[in-house]
């Protein structure tokens, strides 16, 4: 799961453009929104584009996107759970 996360960040800092930032300066459990990167719903909105394009995935629902978004990890799990074997 580590190459996943390091894959995930990656992926984050291209898909919002956050050109500042180094995926080793994001933490595997930080907070994604608020406190933590600052993201806001619009960058929301682009993570779960980033699922569909790279992963296959889709949220069954909008009420997971707070838990499913909250880290990397939560994320990597996320992903990890639903991809198809």
């Amino acid at each position: 799961m580590d190459q996943l996360m390091a894959d995930l960040k990656r992926q984050i800092i291209a898909q919002l453009n956050l050109k500042d930032l180094q995926p080793e300066n994001i933490g595997d459990d930080e907070p994604l929104f608020v406190e933590g990167l600052g993201l806001d719903s619009i960058d929301a909105l682009e993570l779960i584009v980033l699922l569909q394009q790279e992963y296959k995935i889709r949220l069954a629902s909008a009420e997971e996107g707070p838990n499913v978004f909250r880290t990397v990890r939560t994320m990597a799990q996320y992903i990890k759970d639903h991809q198809k074997a």
